[in-house]
């Protein structure tokens, strides 16, 4: 990456990333804001101002913006996370100033019209009941709310449907004066692109934002715990996590390698024993959710009623072998895992606009490619091994389903061995 960065006057930073020989651009805005910003009876603004942003600014309609974007094959979207919002697009080489200015006129020109809000309202009430029908993907805002309970960073993205009913049109510009400021915002752009056409255009169609950052949030503390719905489905959908560590924390790849071994694909240790050698479940995987300031080591399994109670005890009897031995074909793989889809992602100019974005609000900087390579390289087997004790406390579950079976919290919790409580670094 050969990327030129710039900020505005306002403090808006401009990240271009040029990639020769492609025709086509991806560019957007990640605001620094996201549902662990919110309070008690914002549960799910956040969420509902990306929708609102499409549906009408000062200048152009709901339908106007769909139809300029389509107009020239683009494609303009927006997503909500816990730590941030994005709004982005994906257009021809001659449509960046299309594209750019489109965003610009979401960001800085909504009207938030009253009649617009009632009937995005009823959609967004429609995707938090699609959720709740979605157990495989409802299970993991029920893993989040154990973990971080009483916290904003366990809340649903989406909100709850009360919160979503008393959400008003002033309550949508208060928050968006307060969170949507020009320092707590970065402009990246990859492909198609350059860097002084993109500052110029910048300058002329962000010159409105407000200064200022997007504003503290409360630090996250996992707390963990047990939480079970027994419902009337055909599998049970369990989620487990154990205390993680920060995107910014010195253990992150060593965060990310142990994962794949654990459960990052069809030769991980958990796909091999309790899919493959057991027949225990279809799906099985572990991943990571690394936040600015915490995070969580996470599993997730589906399985049959009466295959949940063995379940349990097979994912603790994997992590705490783990603890003690990992092969070097093991660890090779998992890099080979790794680095593969890092290089691959490169290729594509939303996955690398999107990965700069979280570095910048991750760490105050762009890593070069390089870099993420020597610091994977550089994880050897006693740093996972020493990553997999540090797992092994303070359990969480989530389950959904026919989960009579499934062991207790308090059993499943006395399967880790008291261990050092040290960060993983240390």
């Amino acid at each position: 990456m050969k990327l030129e960065i710039s900020s505005l006057s306002n403090g808006l930073t401009i990240i271009t990333d040029p990639m020769a020989g492609l025709e086509s651009a991806a560019l957007g805005v990640w605001v620094g804001t996201g549902s662990r910003n919110e309070t008690p009876a914002q549960m799910g603004i956040s969420h509902m101002l990306e929708h609102m942003a499409f549906k009408g600014t000062s200048t152009r309609s709901a339908r106007q913006i769909a139809e300029e974007i389509e107009a020239v094959g683009g494609y303009l979207n927006a997503y909500t996370s816990r730590e941030q919002t994005a709004f982005h697009a994906r257009v021809l080489k001659s449509d960046v100033a299309l594209g750019l200015t489109l965003i610009a006129d979401i960001l800085t020109a909504s009207v938030y019209d009253a009649a617009e809000l009632e009937r995005e309202r009823q959609v967004v009430l429609q995707e938090i009941g699609q959720a709740h029908d979605t157990p495989d993907d409802i299970i993991f805002d029920h893993l989040q709310s154990v973990i971080y309970r009483g916290q904003a960073l366990g809340w649903p993205i989406l909100g709850e449907a009360a919160t979503v009913l008393a959400f008003r049109p002033d309550d949508l510009r208060l928050y968006a004066g307060q969170r949507y400021r020009a320092e707590g915002m970065t402009l990246v752009s990859s492909g198609a692109v350059a860097h002084d056409e993109i500052v110029a255009l910048a300058s002329e169609k962000f010159a409105a934002l407000p200064t200022g950052g997007a504003g503290a949030f409360e630090k996250a503390r996992y707390i963990g715990g047990d939480m079970r719905v027994d419902e009337d489905l055909e599998q049970a959908h369990i989620a487990y996590a154990f205390p993680g560590i920060s995107a910014r924390d010195p253990d992150f790849y060593t965060s990310q390698l142990y994962a794949m071994v654990l459960g990052g694909g069809m030769s991980s240790r958990l796909f091999q024993e309790v899919r493959e050698k057991r027949g225990l479940c279809y799906s099985i995987y572990a991943f990571t959710n690394n936040f600015q300031d915490g995070g969580f080591t996470g599993i997730y399994v589906g399985t049959s009623e009466k295959d949940a109670g063995e379940v349990s005890a097979v994912i603790a009897g994997e992590m705490e072998a783990m603890t003690a031995a990992i092969s070097d074909a093991e660890l090779a793989r998992a890099k080979a895992q790794f680095k593969s889809s890092l290089l691959m992602g490169l290729e594509r100019p939303g996955t690398r606009s999107e990965s700069i974005a979280g570095q910048i609000f991750a760490l105050g900087r762009v890593q070069p490619v390089t870099e993420i390579v020597e610091r994977i390289e550089a994880v050897d087997v006693e740093n996972v091994k020493r990553f997999a004790r540090f797992t092994m406390q303070a359990p969480s579950i989530a389950a959904l389903g026919p989960v009579g079976r499934l062991e207790s919290h308090a059993k499943f919790s006395a399967r880790f061995s008291p261990r050092d409580k040290m960060h993983a670094a240390e």
